[in-house]
């Protein structure tokens, strides 16, 4: 059976990803790359970059939000109506604020923003900005492919839904513990949701993040969860 196609997905360390569709264009999640100590040297550069996706405002996950966006200009960047307020604010063209909940087009993808539990705040100078709701991302091919990428969050029973409505196939899930999920949580998570693959995120960047995909591994097979973990390393793709 032929598989529908699916992005070619590139981890570049912490929680960002880089999505390469099969048209060409390229989707960036949680753009955090000159700052993340993670990113390979290399890999924080772009040739062409079409849209963004941003969880939540904390500065690992948007550090290079405002860059980016004025140095590829791309056709739209996607997040919450606070951060897009913001970015506007400093200047970032086609911003594309939604809520929990909605779904809009993103370069022919379907992307629908759901609940992280999560904090979420602007760091602006020296001050602290609120920045809305901390969120997730479910993103649709057109061939059907789905996926799921949680952003920072807690382990939560309704991933239950999410695993209903949406069927990811992939979610990419953090399992650092401390500001996250822990490896434990995230075997309950792919439990939920259904996933048949799990890539793990927002671990390894610094001490605190203890989590590992050989953790996740071990505790998927405590928990009998029968998922597939991608363990990539900062730079790998799959």
């Amino acid at each position: 059976m032929l598989q529908h196609p699916r992005p070619t997905f590139t981890y570049l360390g912490h929680a960002t990803v880089r999505c390469d569709l099969p048209g060409g264009e390229v989707v960036l999640i949680d753009p955090w790359v000159q700052g993340n100590p993670a990113c390979p040297e290399a890999l924080r550069r772009f040739d062409r970059l079409d849209a963004m996706l941003i969880t939540h405002a904390h500065f690992d996950h948007m550090g290079d939000a405002i860059e980016l966006a004025k140095a590829h200009r791309p056709k739209i960047v996607v997040a919450n109506y606070e951060i897009c307020t913001w970015l506007a604010s400093k200047g970032v063209e086609s911003c594309a604020g939604m809520n929990l909940g909605g779904s809009q087009d993103v370069l022919g993808l379907k992307v629908t923003m759901v609940r992280a539990d999560h904090s979420s705040g602007i760091s602006d100078g020296d001050r602290n900005l609120y920045g809305g709701l901390a969120a997730g991302f479910i993103v649709k091919l057109p061939g059907g492919f789905t996926f799921y990428h949680a952003g920072d969050t807690a382990l939560f029973s309704d991933m239950q839904l999410l695993g209903d409505f949406y069927r990811p196939e992939l979610a990419f899930l953090p399992i650092g513990d401390v500001y996250t999920m822990d490896p434990m949580q995230a075997a309950r998570a792919c439990r939920y949701l259904g996933v048949r693959r799990v890539i793990p995120i927002h671990w390894g960047t610094f001490p605190a993040l203890t989590g590992t995909p050989q953790k996740l591994i071990k505790a998927l097979s405590d928990q009998g969860v029968n998922c597939e973990v991608i363990g990539l390393k900062p730079g790998e793709h799959w």
